[in-house]
């Protein structure tokens, strides 16, 4: 855990993908922080998650499956910040190549993003938090740069950064923030190959100004300080943690 302070005592949030990775790195960071948390996966439930330690709610959800995402939306009564987190690259280890693999690939990380924030919507506009309430998307150094191997992840990621500008502007009058943190390469089960291939991590190494991956918790306490009060006067932006990556050339 980070020693970084932050207090959402009573704050209640949803946390999609909260089982592993980054999205676990958000959750525990808000539960240390004070708050009542709930994470999804897409296991029947939070018993099959040894890995998982924490009074955390769990709430089954499958991103691709739009009775899923509804049922979770409904399900949640009370919130005040929602970290839509979940993703998947490669839906089934197929090729995004394909275009029916192209098309699962933008829905989980695009359309996913705008259902589950909409049916939650009436749900956010009663929350009394401090600095408003928030919505937080995970954005990718694809949303600014081509990667040919992840069409229709990057289309989904780029997508994101636009809907994150029209929802802030959409929603802004209900005092509810929407905006985005984009991670750049950061230490996960997804991005394991890449960083222990020594020929192509270096490479981005080199290009990455402070020389060095970032962990899941620099992405969490980009999260945590996006909404709180702190960040109040903040909507719509997307936040790079990609430790100088972007910056480059």
């Amino acid at each position: 855990m980070s020693n970084i302070s932050f207090d959402y005592s009573k704050a209640n949030i949803l946390v999609t993908g909260g089982t592993s990775g980054i999205g676990k790195a958000i959750a525990e960071s808000y539960l240390a922080a004070g708050a009542f948390v709930t994470i999804t996966g897409t296991k029947s439930s939070l018993q099959e998650y040894p890995d998982i330690l924490g009074k955390f709610s769990y709430i089954q959800l499958n991103l691709e499956d739009k009775k899923s995402i509804d049922n979770a939306g409904n399900s949640i009564k009370k919130l005040d910040i929602l970290i839509n987190n979940g993703g998947l690259a490669f839906p089934g280890g197929k090729s995004e190549d394909d275009p029916d693999i192209f098309d699962r690939a933008v829905y989980i990380h695009l359309n996913s993003f705008y259902r589950l924030s909409n049916a939650l919507q009436p749900t956010l506009v009663k929350s009394s938090i401090q600095g408003g309430a928030s919505i937080i998307g995970i954005a990718s150094m694809t949303s600014f740069f081509g990667l040919p191997i992840v069409p229709g992840y990057g289309a989904g990621k780029g997508g994101l950064v636009q809907l994150i500008k029209t929802l802030s502007m959409k929603w802004a009058n209900e005092k509810i923030r929407v905006n985005a943190v984009a991670a750049g390469y950061i230490k996960t089960r997804m991005t394991e190959p890449i960083i222990n291939s020594e020929e192509i991590s270096q490479d981005i190494i080199n290009r990455i100004a402070l020389k060095k991956f970032g962990n899941p918790l620099d992405v969490a306490n980009a999260v945590l300080f996006l909404t709180s009060p702190a960040a109040s006067y903040i909507t719509g932006e997307t936040l790079r943690v990609d430790g100088g990556y972007s910056i480059s050339s």
